[in-house]
């Protein structure tokens, strides 16, 4: 479990199997009123995805699509995200995504709802759910997209621009790896087809490294798999 001041939301769930506790956490989370971000949120956007999954991505927090929606990594930075997986040789359907805090904050500019970046205590408030997930999910790597997820799970530790792409021992469950958030690719100004070429990069890297850890599983276990975790 992450270095946190507060117990896992997991540690409550003790009845179900692994889908089962997911769904309750999941149903937990939509009466979140850890911080005040619920109060202008349409709705909270949990994780979802594969619930053994050796991927696990944490972006920063929903956008004004997933707080419609209800699901993470739905809007543009979402649809770029896809692309990106697919070029990476990655099944999104078989990774676990989520955001670390899972209420969409903004501010009002007109009629339109212009994103902000989540403060230190909410995205501290959150982690009780990013921890919930994690210690259920158990995946091989964390994938962290961008400077507040790197934050919500090591904070002030990694700098994303000087620590991306590569594989860092995080602590004794999981192994971490940091880039960019998708929405950088729509951001940046400059190189941008190189800057598209790096990130599919280090999803590939982010591939290889639970490509590796599965067969080492295999050989450990003498299995299909089964037994990874």
């Amino acid at each position: 479990m992450l270095d946190t001041e507060t117990i896992s939301a997991a540690d409550q769930l003790h009845d179900g199997t692994r889908e089962e506790k997911l769904r309750k956490l999941s149903r937990q989370a939509e009466h979140c009123t850890r911080c005040d971000l619920y109060e202008n949120a349409t709705q909270t956007v949990f994780g979802e995805g594969m619930t053994d999954a050796s991927l696990f991505f944490i972006g920063e927090q929903p956008g004004d699509k997933e707080d419609i929606a209800g699901a993470p990594f739905v809007g543009p930075a979402g649809n770029i995200f896809n692309k990106c997986l697919e070029e990476a040789g990655i099944d999104r359907s078989e990774c676990y995504v989520t955001n670390a805090v899972k209420h969409f904050k903004f501010r009002l500019r007109g009629k339109r709802r212009m994103h902000q970046r989540p403060n230190a205590g909410e995205v501290q408030a959150c982690r009780w759910w990013l921890n919930g997930e994690l210690d259920l999910v158990r995946p091989h790597l964390i994938v962290a997209l961008g400077a507040t997820a790197a934050n919500s799970i090591a904070p002030r530790k990694f700098k994303v621009m000087r620590d991306r792409g590569t594989i860092l021992p995080f602590d004794e469950e999981y192994a971490l790896l940091l880039t960019v958030h998708p929405s950088y690719l729509l951001r940046v100004r400059d190189d941008m087809a190189l800057q598209r070429e790096l990130f599919v990069r280090d999803l590939r890297t982010a591939a290889q490294f639970v490509h590796e850890a599965a067969k080492e599983s295999r050989r450990n276990t003498g299995t299909n798999g089964a037994g990874r975790r």
